[in-house]
């Protein structure tokens, strides 16, 4: 199946510090993120204990400025809205889900983190999804 073998290339020197850009990835939502220090520092420095779904910061980004997220809710489906919510993550306005700059699920109905889809860095400027 052609969709099953599916690939984007994005250029990350597109993506402005601080912004998140939306891509169309097999059908769905790709968030691709480009963090700023202050946002690596917050979301490093959580408690993951105080979280719902753990998952460490590094355990999430393979490079801590870069975030690549499916833009899927974890509640039921609908599509976040970047740069928003109560943490400054990603808000998802059908159910009131609040997730933070890594995409970990924060306040709401949600029960999981937004998934982290298999990436590569192919080099500096150059992400493989």
């Amino acid at each position: 199946d052609v969709l099953a073998l599916a690939k984007i290339e994005v250029k990350l020197a597109d993506i402005p510090e601080g912004k998140n850009v939306t891509f169309k990835w097999r059908g769905k939502p790709l968030f691709i993120r480009h963090r700023t220090a202050a946002e690596i520092d917050t979301e490093q420095g959580v408690d993951v204990s105080s979280l719902r779904d753990p998952q460490h910061d590094n355990d999430r980004c393979q490079r801590p400025e870069w975030l690549v997220l499916l833009g899927v809710c974890t509640h039921l489906g609908c599509v976040p809205i970047a740069n928003s919510g109560d943490y400054g993550g990603y808000y998802c306005p059908c159910h009131g889900s609040h997730y933070d700059s890594a995409g970990r699920i924060r306040k709401g109905p949600a029960p999981l983190n937004l998934e982290v889809p298999v990436h590569t860095f192919v080099d500096e400027n150059t992400l493989v999804v």
